[in-house]
């Protein structure tokens, strides 16, 4: 594509262009656009999605920080078919954006993992994610318990998607051409049912602190608050590393935490 010929890429946003059309249309086809859908690009580049996104739908919001990006945007579409919101991705309000959102992106490596946790604040509006990140970032995103890759990204994220990697795709995909190789991964919000905390953000600092010595039995990693728990009765040994507590595990610890800690 000619595009990429003339746009430097800046390393200061992340900036890999994705150009090998057979790519392209594997991930087109993957999101399955229809022409109602109220649809949502992260960092759009040089079109290489928007373009046949926009052969399917009726119009398209595209969140771009680069502004010779956002002018060539503008150049190339009309207001009609293409929304720009010029700031930054973990800027952004998607409220705002619509209800029953499907989002989808080339999400740059230097903001992809801040950007999913940003993103689970507005699952509610969201209907699914496909996203491109890095290989080793979507194999944590979707790791089961006991794995090696299972990490505080598997727990949260997990915790409010149904998650699943689609493909790989090689770094001669893009250009410039990346030392890493990526995935697509498709992200659906559990609905309301879904297990979850009482306590929400007790949950998340409670995996946060499991996760931050990862080689450390539970008894050490969760520090004062491990005698107020009730192991036998949580089904959680207190030998255990975080690596090998299930979702529902941490819930439990979450929960009975929530139940014996001062309320703040």
């Amino acid at each position: 594509m000619s595009n990429q010929r003339t746009h430097q890429a800046r390393a200061r946003f992340g900036q890999n262009f994705l150009k090998d059309l057979s790519v392209i249309d594997a991930i087109v086809r993957a999101i399955a656009p229809k022409e109602g859908d109220c649809m949502v690009e992260i960092g759009p580049g040089l079109g290489a999605l928007t373009e046949p996104l926009l052969v399917a739908l009726k119009h398209l919001t595209v969140i771009e920080i680069d502004r010779d990006l956002v002018k060539r945007l503008r150049q190339t579409y009309t207001p009609e078919q293409l929304t720009i919101v010029e700031t930054d991705a973990l800027a952004v309000d998607y409220s705002e954006l619509g209800e029953r959102l499907r989002v989808v992106g080339n999400l740059p490596y230097n903001i992809s993992t801040p950007l999913l946790f940003a993103l689970m604040a507005y699952a509610d509006h969201v209907r699914d994610q496909h996203f491109m990140l890095q290989k080793e970032v979507v194999d944590r995103m979707v790791a089961k318990p006991g794995t090696s890759d299972y990490s505080r990204l598997s727990v949260m994220l997990q915790s409010r998607y149904r998650m699943r990697k689609l493909f790989d795709v090689d770094p001669q995909a893009f250009e410039p051409v990346p030392k890493v190789t990526s995935s697509i991964v498709r992200m659906v919000p559990l609905p309301a049912d879904r297990p979850k905390a009482k306590d929400e953000a007790l949950f998340a600092e409670v995996v946060q602190r499991a996760f931050a010595q990862r080689r450390k039995m539970l008894r050490k990693a969760l520090g004062d608050w491990t005698p107020l728990l009730d192991w036998d009765a949580l089904g959680v040994s207190p030998t255990d590393r975080a690596e090998q507590v299930s979702l529902e595990g941490f819930i439990r610890l979450s929960d009975a935490l929530t139940e014996r800690l001062p309320s703040k």
